[in-house]
């Protein structure tokens, strides 16, 4: 198996100074033995994500990297679902020191370094799917974009839709208002944000991983946790779980994006592909997910879970209360803030 490797200026590296240095005496009779053959070594670009590989999101990845490779312009993607390259949590660090390409990066991930952005991340933010597409298509997006490619390095390519998440207990409980949460130890991504939504539901938050999960629902480690329903499905929480509280509290989006520095390397033809393939990859994801998200409550009745629909005027009550007294939401833009929920 070789041993080369490019860097970006399209020059060899070994594994060691000795290999270099006979790469080197080579020098111009390699290179054009290979231009002479047609080889052209291909950037790589590694794609992590946290979704499970039966999910939309990780299928579209899939299809991004069918896209790109078809366009035959000089690259090639490697799929890493389920947190199999990186730890949840870890993408973004990785892309900034320049160890990782591509990341499906949440708006929590953003609001870490940029806090202004934290809004973003409130309980009942967005009204519904259209809403979010509308401020993430709209000028409200374009800001947002330019400002993660400005003061983080990571170049958004595209918003795609993970989904409406809701609650999913191990055991049936009746559930009206958050009171009747309280103690519940409910599994959230890890961060501050993710935390103070968990407030909003009466939980008590505990931050996990998402491939640790389904065991602790197993184990009876935690009580429940809250996913959209298709990543649920998908990773068959349903056989460690009893119900589903409808609880609608946060419609999410999810990115398609890249490390600029690696990204502002490429040529023209390269950018417009990747642009293109993520643009069809988060169409596919948005379609599948929300005809899924039609059907998925009636199955999952069918799999013997109880499905709770209720009313969330209490939910949207204790939100409001404890994102006024939080102290995170001084950062917060509030102006802009308004704009996205003044967004038709």
């Amino acid at each position: 198996m070789s041993t080369m490797k490019w860097n970006r200026g399209g020059h060899i590296l070994g594994r060691n100074r000795v290999a270099n240095g006979l790469l080197a005496g080579l020098g111009g009779c390699v290179l054009f033995s290979m231009a002479a053959s047609g080889f052209a070594a291909d950037a790589l670009i590694r794609f992590s994500t946290a979704a499970p590989p039966s999910d939309f999101l990780a299928k579209s990845v899939d299809l991004f990297k069918s896209e790109v490779e078809r366009a035959n312009v000089g690259l090639k993607v490697e799929s890493h679902p389920a947190s199999s390259l990186f730890k949840q949590g870890t993408e973004v660090p990785a892309m900034q020191r320049g160890t990782l390409e591509m990341s499906s990066m949440t708006t929590f991930e953003v609001a870490q370094q940029i806090p202004a952005f934290g809004f973003v991340n409130r309980a009942f933010a967005f009204r519904d799917y259209a809403h979010l597409q509308a401020v993430f298509n709209g000028p409200i997006g374009e800001e947002y974009r330019r400002a993660v490619d400005e003061k983080m390095g990571i170049h958004i390519l595209a918003t795609a839709y993970l989904g409406t998440r809701q609650v999913a207990l191990r055991q049936k409980r009746k559930v009206a208002t958050p009171a009747d949460l309280a103690g519940v130890k409910l599994r959230m991504p890890a961060g501050p944000e993710w935390l103070l939504l968990g407030q909003t539901l009466g939980v008590s938050p505990i931050p996990m991983g998402m491939p640790e999960v389904y065991l602790a629902l197993k184990t009876g480690t935690i009580d429940g946790q809250e996913n959209p329903l298709s990543i649920f499905s998908a990773a068959k929480l349903y056989e460690v779980s009893e119900q589903v509280v409808l609880t609608s509290h946060m419609v999410q989006p999810v990115f398609f994006n890249i490390a600029s520095k690696f990204y502002d390397h490429l040529n023209d033809a390269q950018k417009k592909t990747l642009q293109a393939a993520a643009e069809v990859a988060v169409k596919a994801n948005d379609s599948g997910r929300l005809a899924d998200e039609k059907s998925i409550t009636e199955a999952l009745r069918g799999r013997g879970l109880e499905v709770s629909a209720i009313d969330l005027a209490p939910f949207h009550a204790l939100a409001d209360k404890v994102y006024a007294q939080a102290d995170a939401t001084a950062a917060w833009d509030k102006a802009l803030a308004q704009r996205v929920k003044d967004t038709k």
